[in-house]
């Protein structure tokens, strides 16, 4: 079936598979009411159809539901649709320590206790909720990125174990990880997952199982009846209080084993910090102690028919026993064949039962009552909770009391597990009650903004009141001052409120170090400073010893450390440009002079002729001053008939071009020398 894409409860969405194991199928998929990623477990048809099955499935996994550990996968959800049944869970990023250990090979001996640890915390708070793995092997341990062992499939071994032959096909690879209790079908309890956690320490360390061989049933009984090779026979590198931790795990016998998982991980926190001393109680079994043996049905035939020293006389040895032996004698194949099958019949069969009787006895589920008024329904007084917890046969109760600005002292805040309809619990569930103590007014600590964060901290635990850190940059304020807080410092508030403290986490910019760019051009002062996070700006001035376009100082000296985006301003020499102008004044046009002619007459001379003479008149002058801004570039006489007089001048800037006759200005300009040279013609 084909469910990328469906939609689940309305609330689920399939987006791809990412794991098949012989029960179900394990989808990613998103939550869209709370949209976050989860993992689903969808189990597969064979199963569905068994309706005991399902009952004991979804009991086990709703009780898994109840567990809340680091070292444990969170079950959210249990549901069916459409004859879907299915197991919501947290998704882990990681890989089973099978997989690292098929990748690695041995692990290193700390890794590998570090890791037990984890798995025996996962079992010790499972257990104290009466929940018993029964299937703790390497398949089921995550090993995320940040190396953290998460346990997952809590209870679900009981329903698959408990169930169909069909089901029982599907566990009978974990045979290699059985308790021998658990091979023989009998009863399993807290510390047959201990001994499975043991083989899964003897594997990590080793790179192999204990027991092994070329059938299932042939693992089971070297599950009962043979002890294990010392893991440091094969790893030589494995402590020796390390080595006799997994041997008191696997003993055969349950009473020898660790009793609980608090005392497995003590020892195995020991073994970190003194790993070659011998300070585990390793009690071995008797070696003489007699091994059992499992009889075939061959073996029952042949005591039937007795020796044949102890038959009577004239009975009949054709009968229907002879005729078994007979079909033995004719068929070779048959022997072997039925020494192999009648274990498994057996083993089956002895687990059914085994189960069947243990189902009787399992504890009494019931629904924990409603006492801190979920959903608005009416909160109780901690006497109500109790009695009405113990009326229903629950006994482990655990209650704490704080103080709250919104529940009546003495009445029931919280229940741990919390309250869920149609959600049944064992009667030796522990059940956590956190009862109100009432308001209580406490004064805030006059003086808080300006402290250091850690001093508010224990002043404010001290006062055993809550608070939220809130950290937002400062140019101004070092890093872990305090900012403001909220209340105020001083202020009178209830024990409940929640002080919002304001912490200064420094600047948001990086210390810089001024680079000096003195000599440099704009442009590569501009780029050296701007690379380094600086602001720049700009000045320029004339200097003239100083070659132009250089920077020729800068406002922070090179050396001082300072904050990104500090501005740092420099001076750059600008040299102006300068240019030539060319004043040519054409001064007898300018003055529209009209050279005079001359004049002929005549006279008589001192003897009575009569002489004719010509009479040439002379030629005004006019004084031309040229003035380029303030100087002035010429100043001279010239005649009134000169037409070429020319003058070349250089500056710098915008100036005024002017040229007088005669102290009268007969023509100004103005001149962008920055533009280049240029000629005026004046005329």
């Amino acid at each position: 079936m084909n469910l990328l894409g469906k939609m689940l409860n309305n609330r689920y969405e399939i987006l791809e598979k990412i794991g098949n194991g012989g029960m179900a199928t394990v989808y990613k998929a998103k939550c869209h009411v709370l949209n976050r990623y989860v993992a689903i477990k969808i189990l597969k048809d064979e199963f569905t159809t068994d309706s005991d099955f399902i009952k004991k499935f979804n009991t086990e996994a709703q009780s898994a539901a109840s567990l809340t550990h680091p070292n444990i996968v969170q079950v959210y959800d249990v549901c069916n649709e459409d004859n879907l049944y299915y197991i919501v869970m947290e998704l882990i990023q990681g890989k089973t320590l099978k997989e690292i250990i098929v990748e690695d090979g041995i692990l290193s001996w700390k890794w590998s206790v570090n890791i037990a640890i984890q798995i025996a915390s996962a079992l010790e708070i499972a257990h104290k909720n009466s929940i018993i793995h029964r299937d703790i092997k390497p398949h089921n341990i995550i090993i995320t990125e940040d190396g953290v062992a998460k346990v997952t499939d809590f209870g679900i071994a009981k329903a698959v174990s408990n169930s169909t032959i069909t089901a029982f096909g599907t566990t009978i690879g974990s045979v290699h990880y059985f308790s021998p209790e658990h091979a023989r079908g009998g009863y399993t309890d807290a510390k047959s997952d201990l001994y499975s956690l043991g083989i899964v320490m003897y594997e990590m360390l080793t790179g192999k199982v204990p027991f092994d061989a070329d059938t299932p049933v042939s693992v089971a009984l070297k599950q009962v009846q043979e002890e294990p090779v010392d893991p440091m026979r094969y790893n030589a590198n494995i402590p020796i209080s390390v080595n006799r931790i997994i041997l008191k795990a696997m003993q055969k016998d349950p009473n020898l084993r660790y009793q609980n998982a608090t005392e497995m991980i003590q020892d195995l926190t020991l073994a970190l910090k003194k790993p070659n001393e011998d300070f585990v109680n390793l009690t071995t079994r008797n070696p003489d102690s007699p091994t059992q043996t499992i009889r075939t049905l061959y073996d029952l035939d042949m005591e039937e028919e007795g020796d044949p020293s102890t038959v009577k006389k004239g009975e009949n040895k054709k009968g229907k026993l002879s005729k078994i032996k007979e079909f033995y004698n004719k068929h070779k194949w048959a022997k072997p064949l039925t020494i192999i099958l009648v274990p498994i019949i057996v083993f089956i069969i002895a687990m059914t039962a085994t189960m069947s009787i243990l189902n009787g006895t399992r504890p009494t589920q019931i629904e924990i009552p409603n006492v801190s008024g979920v959903n608005d329904e009416k909160r109780m007084t901690k006497d109500e909770a109790i009695k009405a917890l113990n009326d229903l046969g629950f006994k482990n109760i655990e209650v704490e009391e704080e103080y709250s600005d919104d529940v009546e002292e003495g009445y029931v805040i919280s229940q741990s597990p919390e309250y869920k309809s149609n959600f049944k619990y064992n009667l030796t569930q522990s059940i956590k009650l956190v009862v109100s103590k009432g308001q209580k007014i406490v004064t805030l600590p006059k003086k808080m903004v300006g402290k250091n964060i850690e001093d508010v901290k224990k002043e404010l635990d001290e006062l055993e009141l809550k608070y939220e850190i809130i950290e937002e940059n400062s140019e101004k304020v070092e890093k872990d001052i305090v900012l403001e807080v909220d209340p105020e410092q001083g202020e009178e508030i209830t024990a409940a409120t929640t002080v919002k403290i304001t912490v200064s986490k420094g600047s948001e910019f990086k210390d810089v170090v001024v680079p000096s760019v003195i000599n440099e051009t704009e442009s590569n002062a501009r780029q050296k400073l701007e690379g380094l996070g600086l602001s720049v700006d700009v000045s320029y001035e004339e200097n003239s010893s100083k070659s132009d376009g250089v920077v020729t100082s800068q406002s922070i000296s090179s050396g001082k450390t300072v904050k990104e985006k500090t501005e740092i301003t420099i001076v750059v020499n600008k040299q102006p440009k300068k240019a030539t102008v060319n004043v040519n004044v054409n001064l007898k046009s300018l003055m529209n002079y009209t050279e005079p002619k001359p004049t002929t007459g005549t006279t008589t001379d001192e003897y009575g002729n009569t002489v004719t003479s010509t009479t040439t008149p002379e030629i005004e002058r006019a004084t031309v001053v040229i003035e380029v801004g303030s100087d002035t570039i010429l100043s001279d006489s010239y005649l009134m008939t000169k037409t070429d007089i020319s003058k070349s001048w250089t500056a710098s800037g915008v100036k005024e071009v002017k040229v007088k006759v005669n102290g009268v200005t007969k023509y100004t300009e103005t001149v962008d020398f920055n533009q280049g040279d240029k000629t005026i013609n004046v005329k």
